[in-house]
């Protein structure tokens, strides 16, 4: 029997997430901001992730995002605008690194969107709905259904700021705190599960174990 994930009224009524902040969320413009940015993700070797799209709202109309890469670290976060080219290529290192484990949910379109924008495949995946589905959750359950599982806290998430225009070459705070605690909820609810590094099912590494980091 699967396991149930606390319904919308349930969710509602409990305490909130606690995110990060809006001074711990760091937005890279210059070269030397990226590469410190960089550096500072790969070091870390594991990190919350998540990306964020223009939405689309005509029939047949395809999505040209990514346009926003967030990468989350225990205490920081930093937003990638895909548009800004002095960033590009330390982004798609990132993205495309073996020994940096990305964390987050659902993140099989956000895989293809990567592959059809940026023309290579997002590499060292962890998507935190097939750990909850070996731990008995059959449904889909997605960062608000997690946070509320692991933490009881609700998460908060605006649909107005979810589907605002994250092309913008100036992003709003309240874009910049839903796209940074989005990928910092996912580390959290990884570091919270206490599941041992061996068991995490990994994708993208390509046919060598070693590369598991």
């Amino acid at each position: 029997m699967s396991k149930p994930i606390p319904s919308k009224t349930e969710l509602a009524a409990l305490p909130l997430f606690a995110g990060l902040s809006l001074g711990q969320i760091h937005l890279p413009a210059t070269r030397a901001q990226f590469e410190s940015a960089a550096a500072d993700i790969l070091a870390a070797g594991l990190v919350g992730f998540d990306t964020e799209s223009k939405p689309t709202f005509a029939p047949g109309e395809r999505s040209s995002g990514p346009h926003v890469v967030q990468f989350a670290l225990a205490d920081r976060a930093y937003i990638f605008q895909v548009h800004r080219g002095e960033g590009l290529e330390l982004l798609t290192a990132l993205l495309h690194s073996t020994t940096l484990v990305k964390v987050g949910f659902g993140l099989s379109s956000d895989r293809g969107q990567i592959r059809d924008k940026l023309g290579l495949p997002l590499r060292a995946v962890l998507d935190l709905n097939t750990l909850f589905r070996q731990q008995g959750y059959r449904s889909a359950m997605g960062v608000r259904g997690a946070v509320g599982v692991v933490f009881r806290q609700r998460f908060q998430k605006s649909r107005k700021v979810t589907t605002s225009n994250w092309a913008l070459p100036q992003l709003s705070v309240p874009q910049l705190l839903y796209a940074a605690n989005d990928a910092y909820a996912a580390l959290k609810v990884l570091q919270a599960l206490d599941s041992p590094r061996s068991d995490w099912p990994v994708d993208g590494l390509g046919d060598d174990p070693a590369l598991l980091p």
